[in-house]
């Protein structure tokens, strides 16, 4: 991808992404952004995608903005942004990197080590699945700078994250680590190898009926009243209901064998 910033390596349906800048802690400059915005393009694309593992490459998953290199680029204030500007269906570029992943066709599982600040955790809130390796450090950091989270973060907690957590959090950017982020909706479980572990997943889920799974996400990311979700499920299960692929998961169970999806 764009200079090397985000590799992608696809093997049975599953996608290993990882954040490639280990010198800078994967720290987001302008490269980085239009190496994530192209990452996202080109898995919405990708024939016979079933699951994706996000993950930062060196000592840490993502430290946030680098504040200098944004400045360099003619990119450090408001001013120079059209931030209002919808680039990406709901969202701007800035919140792509994040917002992307939510609304990729296939679960997203992020793998998290060393630390997630600012930006970082929020483009680790747009996988479904964040697993953290203990110890890992996190924040919501953005009023150290002066300004609030704006790459999706608060869109990305909701349901998740408490609101009184989340305003304590937003309001003093302190750092907390894997063990409190769990208790507090920010991770979903602790692991001491994060990235196999999310491999694992991925490749479990990748063996599940792809239009089944990729219809649960889709009522994952619904919001809405009862009756919208409601009806909202029983449409994708009756396309779902006697398809090939759903005919085969009942075969393989009942023949005791791994099934085989077309997608």
């Amino acid at each position: 991808m764009t200079e090397q910033r985000v590799t992608i390596e696809i093997h049975e349906g599953v996608a290993d992404v990882r954040l490639a800048r280990p010198d800078k802690l994967n720290a987001l400059d302008p490269a980085m952004f239009t190496g994530i915005i192209a990452a996202i393009a080109r898995l919405e694309q990708e024939p016979g995608l079933r699951a994706v593992v996000l993950s930062g490459e060196g000592r840490g998953f993502c430290a946030g903005l680098d504040m200098a290199s944004m400045a360099q680029s003619g990119l450090g204030g408001a001013k120079d942004l059209d931030i209002a500007a919808r680039t990406h269906g709901l969202a701007n570029d800035y919140q792509q990197v994040a917002w992307g992943w939510r609304t990729l066709k296939v679960p997203v599982i992020a793998a998290l080590h060393g630390v997630a600040f600012g930006g970082g955790l929020q483009i680790a809130s747009g996988a479904d699945i964040r697993i953290a390796a203990p110890g890992t450090r996190l924040s919501v950091m953005e009023m150290k700078w002066g300004i609030v989270p704006d790459m999706a973060g608060y869109a990305l907690w909701h349901g998740n994250v408490r609101d009184d957590v989340l305003r304590e959090l937003a309001y003093t950017a302190r750092e907390f680590e894997a063990e409190e982020a769990q208790r507090l909706g920010f991770v979903t479980r602790i692991a001491e190898d994060p990235h196999a572990e999310a491999m694992a997943l991925a490749q479990a889920i990748a063996g599940r009926n792809p239009h089944a799974i990729r219809a649960a996400k889709r009522l994952a990311n619904l919001e809405g009243d009862a009756g919208d979700i409601l009806l909202a499920e029983s449409r994708e299960q009756a396309a779902l209901l006697r398809t090939p692929n759903q005919m085969e998961a009942v075969m393989a169970n009942m023949q005791k064998r791994p099934p085989v999806f077309k997608d």
